[in-house]
């Protein structure tokens, strides 16, 4: 047997399935793979004896029951993955992708002289197709678990859970379209009730395509951020980002894609709508970037001067394609990812991060870190936003939580040591906070994610305190 492990990419993990459709992907999880690889036709799902059998292997699994799951192999099979090879394999699994939810789907595919029955199951990180092949006699010849070919049913935003700081009496939300043409988005104004005119906050995305609330797994940071910051009379737009309203069009022209196309220009353009609202204060408007949307809060700046001042959220500092390298390695550290297969495929992000940095890196190129062409890598070079923030005259809030392992103190550090002169800087980092600005009492992990929870109300407390001592 033959056990391939796949990593997630650090601030990547959580977004992954979205980002392979848009730029491809190196992330699709792992294969446990026998002596059986043929191209399987697919055929409507059916219950049937194999389906059935398939099912209550993957019940057998979650039970750790690998002695029901052996018993139905094949002899190769028998021989390849023993009862504590399968163990191994499915802690690796487990390890990768989260706690098992529940199988949300079943089909059955067909190759020459083998059946499969593919069972589609959500775990708390990805969603995984666990395929089981049979020979002619019912066996199990073969056992794959490949990235899901479709998605668990989306969860209602009604069964996200609501922060306590937020108070739904206090504010109303208002449909809005930030830009216009091809590249229009559908937004969400969070507008306090009363009169006005409203401070507002501009909420610029972390990596990925994303929706207006920044859905990660059980959270919607971007959504606590709107409705707690409204609560308190600061007015909050927030927008489907173009990476995910827009993505087959960006496909189309992705040889050219920078983060301007992804992020930037849309930021300036909510900022932009907010002035034309009579509710707000076109004087008093600020722009929120999290990770990858607080990396280009100096760009964003540039923009606009009008903009009254930038609050950073775990923003990052240094090359992109270093700190992923660096996410890969220490989640290849981590208890359960040890192994000779991670450390493979370490070796291949090394060496396409070696072509990222390479001096003869054209815009066309392909084959690239995450998938993205040369044109987006060649835009982020030499790019040090601590350094490009220094000559901006806007005040900042610079936030990072101490149980990040995406973007890390060093950045935190980064940002002080460039702007820690400055009196209208302020820096503040939350000792239980990881990278969505929840708390977690674990250590830092992509396990971090499958937790729900909410962003922090202190956070939120502080933001509003910061903005209220601007002038």
């Amino acid at each position: 047997m033959q056990s391939l492990s796949v990593l997630p990419a650090g601030e990547f993990a959580p977004m992954i399935q979205d980002m392979k459709k848009l730029f491809g992907s190196l992330i699709l999880i792992f294969a446990l793979i026998a002596h059986s690889s043929k191209a399987f036709a697919q055929q409507p799902a059916a219950s049937d004896e194999l389906t059935e059998i398939a099912k209550q292997l993957v019940a057998s699994l979650v039970k750790e029951d690998f002695a029901s799951v052996v018993k139905n192999f094949d002899d190769t099979m028998k021989r390849v993955s023993p009862e504590d090879k399968l163990r191994e394999t499915w802690k690796a699994v487990i390890g990768q992708v989260g706690a098992f939810k529940n199988q949300y789907g079943v089909r059955k595919e067909k190759a020459a002289e083998f059946d499969a029955v593919v069972v589609s199951c959500e775990f708390a990180l990805f969603a995984v197709d666990v395929k089981v092949v049979f020979n002619g006699q019912k066996q199990i010849s073969g056992l794959f678990f490949l990235p899901a070919s479709t998605p668990p049913p989306a969860k209602p935003a009604s069964a996200f859970k609501k922060p306590d700081y937020a108070n739904l009496d206090s504010f109303i939300e208002k449909e809005v379209t930030v830009g216009a043409g091809e590249w229009a988005l559908s937004a969400t104004l969070t507008l306090p009730k009363g009169e006005g005119k409203f401070v507002a906050i501009v909420l610029v995305h972390g990596s990925g395509p994303h929706d207006r609330d920044e859905t990660i797994f059980q959270n919607k940071p971007f959504r606590d951020l709107a409705w707690g910051l409204a609560s308190q009379g600061i007015a909050v737009l927030r927008y489907e980002k173009r990476t995910k309203a827009h993505a087959a069009k960006l496909v189309a022209i992705a040889e050219s894609v920078t983060v301007k196309e992804e992020a930037v220009d849309d930021a300036l353009a909510a900022v932009a709508l907010l002035k034309t609202n009579e509710k707000i204060d076109a004087k008093k408007i600020f722009v929120l970037g999290h990770s990858l949307g607080g990396m280009l809060l100096p760009r964003i700046a540039k923009g606009d001067a009008s903009i009254a001042g930038l609050i950073s959220l775990a923003g990052l500092t240094r090359p992109l394609e270093d700190t992923i390298l660096e996410q890969m390695t220490y989640i290849a550290s981590l208890e359960g990812n040890v192994s000779p297969q991670a450390q493979q495929q370490l070796e291949i992000v090394k060496a396409q991060v070696a072509k990222v940095k390479d001096a003869t890196l054209k815009p066309g190129d392909k084959g690239l870190l995450l998938g993205v062409p040369g044109s987006y890598w060649l835009d982020l070079r030499g790019y040090n936003p601590p350094e490009e923030a220094k000559n901006l005259k806007q005040p900042m809030l610079i936030l990072q939580g101490e149980k990040d392992y995406q973007v890390t103190l060093k950045d935190f550090e980064n940002w002080k040591a460039a702007l820690g002169a400055r009196k209208d800087v302020e820096f503040k980092s939350y000792a239980k906070l990881y990278h969505l600005f929840i708390e977690t009492e674990e250590k830092a992990a992509p396990s971090n994610y499958a937790k729900e929870g909410n962003i922090a109300k202190y956070v939120i407390d502080d933001i509003v305190a910061w903005i209220k001592r601007q002038k």
